[in-house]
C-alpha cells in the first residue's frame, strides 16, 4: 500500500470528529495521546467508545495534566468503558506535554491522524484546525516509529487509578477557588467592546435614524446581550434625558449598573425611578412600568430624548399604551427576545415596523451568544407505543409514557451520555401534569431529587425550586415541567435538558431547548437528550433541529444524513439509527404541500398563538420555528382566502368579494418572498402618501438597504406601472399606481380600497411581510445589477426582474439559457425526469466544489454567436450566470434554482450541444455541494 495523506479540518462538509468516529467503526483497535481531554468533547466521542466495548475492541488513551486543563471527571468517564484502558502523564514546570495523535490499528495497516486537536468539543467540531491523515502499512518505518514513541508515552504516564483520579480532582477545586478570587479584580478591568450582533444593531439603528425613522425593534434571544447593546447605542447618541422602562424591578437594577459601567467620564447622572426609589430628576432615568403608569404626567411630553422599552412585548398592555402615547421621544427602541406575547396587538406595529435586528437560535450559535448544545436523538423503548394514537390526546400519551421501564431507560441514557459542571442542573420537559408529577415521584424512589413545577404553582413556589436548582450546594437536580419553561423563565445554570414528550412543534421544540442555552460560568455546552417515539409525527424534530424557516423534503433528509452539518460552531447533533430511519421514512411519505399538512401545520400554530386566528403574516415572524404561510398562500393565492376555507369563515371569504380587493391581494401575494424589495418599499409609501418621486423612493429605500442604483428605481417604476406585463396580465391584475413625468400616483381603484380600514390592514400586512422577510435572508446589502445574492432561491422569471429586462417578462421562462445584454443565465436541472425522453443525452453535473460540466442545447454550435459567447466567454465580457436545482418538482410542487454564482468557461468539446467545463468564481460551501450531489 502507497503512503495516503489527507488533510482534515473543521468545516461545513466534514471535521475531526466525523473522522474519529468512522475510523472508531472500522478499526480493530485504536490508541490516542491528547494533552487535553474535557467532557465536552468526550460526550462526543461516548457512543462510539459504547460500540466499540460491545465490539470488543480495545483501545488505549493517554492524556496529560498539562496546564490543569484536563477534566478530572472527563477521566472517570472514560474508566467507565471496560475496552480502554487509560493513562496520565503528569507534567511539572520543566516538561510541557503536547501530543495531539489518533491512531487505528486495521488487519495490515495503520491510520494516524497527527496535528493540533485535542479532545474537546471546539476542536473536534469548530475551531480552526489543521490534523494530518496517513494511511501506512503495518511494517512501515513510519509506523514502527509511530508506535515505538506511543509505548514510551505509555511506559512513563501514570494508571489513572480511582485515586490519581480524586487526588487530581481536589487540585483542580482548589485552584478554582483562587482563580474566582483573581477573576474579580480581572473583571473590573476588562475593557468592554460590542459583539457582533450588537455592532449589527447599532448600524442599522443609525441607518434608520439618518433616513428620519423615530422608532425601532430589536429581537433577540434572551442572554444574547440586548440591554448592552442599547447601552452602546446610547453612548453613541448621547442623549441629554434618557428613560429606561422594565415591569421587574431586579431587571431594572442590572440595567443601570450596565449603563454606568458602560457610560463613563460624561457627566451623566442615573437614577432609580421605582416604588422605592425617586430619582426622576437624574439625566438618564430607570423605571419599572407600575411606578411610570403612575407618574409619567409629572414629566413633559418631550422631556426624554431616547425611550428604550425592555421586553417589549409587554408595550401592548394598557399601561404601557398610556406611556407611549403620553412621550413623544426622539428616537425610541424597544428590546424583546419574544415577540408573540402581544395580546390582541401587534408588537412590531408598535415601532412602526422597523425591525433592527433579529437574532434567532442559529443566528445565536453562528455569533457565540449563546453557548453550544449536543443534541442526542435516542429511539425510545419498545414498550412505548404512541403509532395508533394522536399526540394531541394528552391523557393517552400521558397513560403510555408513565411506565417504570422507562424511568429506568432515562436515567441509565442520562448516566451514559453526563452533563457539563459540577452538578446536574436538569430541566425536563413533559407531555402533561400528571406525566410530571409521576415523572418527579418516579426519580425521587431512584434517588434522584427532583421536583414537578407547572402553571397551577405559585411564583413564589417556582422560585424556591429555582433557586435550589442553581445552587450548587443543594441537592435538587431535576424540575419536570410542563406548561412554565417553554420561553420566558431563565435558568442560566441549566446544563442538561430532558425531552420526555412527544414532540408536535417545532416551535415549542426551540423554546424548549433554548432554555438551556444561556451562557454561564459553570458550563460549556448544554446536554439535550431526546426520547424519540414511533408517533405520526417524529419528522418535526428534524424541521425544528435543521434551523431553516425555509426547507423541502430533500435538503431535510439531506440534514439528517449529514447530521445536521449547517448547524454552525460546536454544537453536535447526533441521532441514533433507529430515529434516523423512522424520520426519513416519515418525510418520504408525508406531502408538505398537501391540503391535510397545511391545514395541521395551520391549526398547531394558532393552538400556539394563544387560539387566536393569526389573521395576519406577520403573525408567523413572532416565533422561532413557525411555518413558512408562503406556503399557504400557493395554495390559495392569497392567505386570507387560505384562513377563511381552513376556519370556514364567512365574513373573511366575503371580503374577496370586493374583486378589486381580491386582484390586488393576489398581485401582491405572488410578489412572496421578494427577490428585491424596492416595489414594497414604494408602494408602501404610497399607503399614507398620494405620490412618490424618484427621489423620495430613493430616500426610502436608503432606510433599509445601504445602497441603491438610480436605474433600478426607474426599473422599479416601469415595473409597478405594468410596463412590462404580457396582455393576459394585463387584463387580469389591477393597476395600482400610475406612472406621470418622474413619479408614481396612486390610481382611484387602489384609494377605493384603502380607504376601506379592513381592506387596507390585509394589503399593509403583504407590504410589511414582505419588508420584513427580505431584510432577514437579504440583510441590509446593496447586490447590484443584476441583484442576485449567492445561494438565495430564484425562479426563472425573477431574473428578468433582478436584470433590469426592459421586455416583457413572462417570455423569461421555458429555456435552460435565457439572456439579457452581456448576462448570460444558466438554469441547469440535476436530475431530468425520466419519463421525458430527450433528445440529448444531458452531462450537466458537478465536477467538484470549484468546477461544473454544462451542455448547451443541442441546436448550439460552436461557429454560432451565441456558441462563441459561452466558450470565451470571458474574452466576450459575457457574464455566465449559474443557477441549479436538484429535483424540478417535489411533491406536485416546482422546485425554485439556486444561484451559485458567475463562472467562466475553462474548456469545451462537441457540436449541438457543446460541452462546457466552467470555472466557478466562488467554491460552493461544503453543506450545499453535499445536498447537491448527495443521495438519501
Amino acid at each position: 500500500m502507497n503512503q495516503e495523506k489527507k488533510l482534515i479540518t473543521n468545516s461545513n462538509n466534514t471535521n475531526l470528529l466525523n473522522e474519529l468516529t468512522k475510523s472508531m467503526k472500522e478499526c480493530v483497535s485504536f490508541y490516542f495521546s491528547v494533552a487535553f481531554i474535557n467532557f465536552s468533547g468526550l460526550q462526543l466521542l461516548l457512543d462510539s467508545f459504547k460500540e466499540a466495548e460491545l465490539n470488543k475492541k480495545m483501545g488505549k488513551i493517554i492524556t496529560s495534566t498539562y496546564l490543569n486543563f484536563t477534566e478530572a471527571k472527563a477521566l472517570d468517564k472514560i474508566k467507565e468503558f471496560n475496552n480502554i484502558d487509560l493513562k496520565v502523564f503528569v507534567t511539572d514546570r520543566e516538561i510541557g506535554f503536547h501530543t495531539k495523535v489518533y491512531i487505528f490499528e486495521y488487519e495490515d495497516y495503520y491510520k494516524v491522524i497527527i496535528g493540533s486537536s485535542n479532545i474537546t468539543q471546539s476542536a473536534l467540531k469548530s475551531n480552526i484546525e489543521w490534523n494530518l491523515e496517513t494511511i501506512s502499512k503495518s511494517d512501515s518505518g513510519f509506523i514502527k516509529d509511530v508506535i515505538k514513541e506511543y509505548e514510551h508515552l505509555w511506559s512513563i504516564s501514570e494508571d489513572a487509578s480511582s485515586e490519581f483520579i480524586e487526588q487530581y480532582q481536589e487540585f483542580l477545586k482548589s485552584l478554582k477557588k483562587n482563580e474566582q478570587s483573581n477573576n474579580v479584580i480581572y473583571e473590573k478591568q476588562k475593557y468592554i467592546v460590542p459583539n457582533r450582533m450588537q455592532k449589527r444593531a447599532m448600524e442599522n439603528l443609525e441607518r434608520l435614524r439618518t433616513y428620519g425613522e423615530k422608532k425601532a425593534l430589536v429581537i433577540a434571544a434572551t442572554g444574547t446581550g440586548k440591554t448592552f447593546m442599547s447601552a452602546f447605542d446610547v453612548k453613541n447618541v448621547n442623549p441629554a434625558k434618557l428613560l429606561f422602562i422594565v415591569h421587574r424591578e431586579e431587571i431594572l437594577r442590572k440595567a443601570k449598573e450596565t449603563f454606568e459601567t458602560l457610560i463613563t467620564n460624561t457627566g451623566k447622572t442615573f437614577g432609580l425611578l421605582t416604588g422605592n426609589h425617586k430619582g426622576k430628576h437624574e439625566d438618564y432615568v430607570f423605571s419599572t412600568i407600575q411606578t411610570l403608569s403612575r407618574c409619567y404626567e409629572e414629566f413633559d411630553r418631550k422631556e426624554f430624548d431616547y425611550i428604550i422599552y425592555d421586553e417589549a412585548h409587554h408595550a401592548t398592555s394598557p399601561s404601557y399604551q398610556i406611556v407611549m402615547n403620553y412621550f413623544e421621544p426622539k428616537f425610541t427602541l424597544g428590546m424583546t427576545a419574544t415577540p408573540e406575547r402581544s395580546d390582541h396587538y401587534n408588537v412590531f406595529d408598535l415601532f412602526d415596523n422597523n425591525v433592527a435586528l433579529e437574532v434567532r437560535l442559529h443566528d445565536a450559535l453562528e455569533d457565540e451568544l449563546v453557548i453550544p448544545f449536543h443534541y442526542f436523538g435516542i429511539t425510545d423503548i419498545e414498550g412505548v407505543n404512541l403509532s395508533d394514537i394522536s399526540i394531541d390526546d394528552i391523557a393517552e400519551v400521558t397513560k403510555r409514557l408513565k411506565l417504570n421501564e422507562r424511568v429506568d431507560y432515562i436515567i441509565e441514557k442520562m448516566n451514559f451520555y453526563g452533563y457539563d459542571g459540577e452538578k446536574r442542573k436538569c430541566l425536563g420537559f413533559c407531555a402533561s401534569r400528571e406525566h410530571a408529577e409521576y415523572m418527579a415521584a418516579e426519580f425521587n424512589k431512584r434517588g434522584y431529587n427532583s421536583v414537578c413545577l407547572h402553571g397551577g404553582h405559585s411564583v413564589e413556589e417556582r422560585g424556591k425550586s429555582i433557586t435550589q436548582l442553581e445552587d450548587d450546594e443543594a441537592e435538587l437536580e431535576v424540575i419536570f415541567t410542563v406548561d412554565i419553561f417553554n420561553e420566558g423563565v431563565d435558568i442560566p445554570s441549566i446544563n442538561s435538558v430532558l425531552m420526555l414528550r412527544p414532540t408536535n412543534s417545532p416551535i415549542i421544540f426551540i423554546q424548549q431547548l433554548g432554555r438551556g442555552l444561556r451562557k454561564h460560568g459553570s458550563k460549556s455546552f448544554l446536554t439535550v437528550l431526546d426520547f424519540i417515539g414511533n408517533h405520526s409525527k417524529v419528522f418535526l424534530i428534524a424541521i425544528a433541529l435543521n434551523g431553516s424557516r425555509y426547507y423541502d423534503k430533500e435538503s431535510l433528509k439531506v440534514a439528517i444524513a449529514t447530521g445536521f452539518a449547517n448547524i454552525p460552531g460546536a454544537t453536535h447533533i447526533q441521532m441514533d439509527e433507529i430515529a434516523q430511519e423512522r424520520i426519513l421514512e416519515q418525510i418520504d411519505r408525508e406531502n408538505f404541500n398537501s391540503m391535510k399538512y397545511l391545514k395541521e401545520e395551520y391549526f398547531e400554530f394558532k393552538k400556539l398563538n394563544q387560539g387566536r386566528v393569526p389573521l395576519y403574516l406577520v403573525d408567523y415572524i413572532k416565533f422561532d420555528g413557525a411555518p413558512d404561510p408562503v406556503k399557504f398562500i400557493d395554495r390559495e393565492k392569497t392567505y386570507l382566502k387560505f384562513v377563511g376555507k381552513v376556519e370556514k369563515d364567512d365574513h373573511l371569504r366575503g371580503l374577496l368579494i370586493n374583486d378589486t380587493f381580491e386582484s390586488i391581494l393576489k398581485e401582491l401575494s405572488s410578489k412572496l418572498p421578494l427577490k428585491r424589495s424596492y416595489e414594497f418599499i414604494i408602494l408602501k409609501y404610497l399607503l399614507t402618501h398620494e405620490e412618490i418621486t424618484h427621489a423620495l423612493a430613493k430616500h426610502e429605500i436608503l432606510k433599509l438597504i445601504n445602497d441603491v442604483d438610480d436605474d433600478s428605481i426607474h426599473h422599479a417604476f416601469e415595473y409597478l406601472n405594468q410596463n412590462y406585463y404580457d396582455s393576459t396580465q394585463l387584463k387580469a391584475k389591477q393597476k395600482l399606481v400610475d406612472y406621470q413625468g418622474d413619479k408614481l400616483v396612486k390610481t382611484d381603484a387602489f384609494k377605493r380600497v384603502l380607504a376601506n380600514p379592513e381592506l387596507r390592514s390585509y394589503i399593509e400586512d403583504v407590504l410589511n411581510y414582505g419588508i420584513y422577510r427580505y431584510e432577514q435572508e437579504y440583510k441590509h446589502n446593496y447586490y447590484g445589477v443584476p441583484h442576485f445574492k449567492l445561494y438565495e432561491q430564484y425562479q426563472m422569471i425573477d431574473t428578468a426582474l433582478l436584470s433590469n429586462y426592459r421586455k416583457i417578462h413572462t417570455a423569461f421562462r421555458g429555456s435552460g439559457l435565457l439572456a439579457n445584454g452581456n448576462d448570460y443565465f444558466l438554469f441547469i436541472d440535476l436530475h431530468k425526469e425520466e419519463d421525458i425522453k430527450d433528445s440529448i443525452n444531458y452531462q450537466d453535473k458537478f465536477i467538484n466544489e470549484e468546477y461544473f460540466q454544462w451542455q448547451t442545447q443541442n441546436s448550439t454550435s460552436q461557429s454560432s454567436e451565441r456558441g462563441k459567447n459561452i466558450i470565451f466567454n470571458k474574452d466576450r465580457g459575457i457574464n455566465l450566470h449559474l443557477f441549479v436545482r436538484k429535483y424540478k418538482e417535489i411533491d406536485g410542487k416546482t422546485e425554485p434554482y439556486i444561484y451559485i454564482g458567475k463562472g467562466d468557461s475553462v474548456a469545451f468539446e462537441g457540436e449541438k450541444p457543446i460541452t462546457v467545463r466552467i470555472k466557478l468564481h466562488r467554491e460552493v460551501p461544503s453543506n450545499l455541494y453535499t445536498e447537491f450531489t448527495k443521495k438519501v
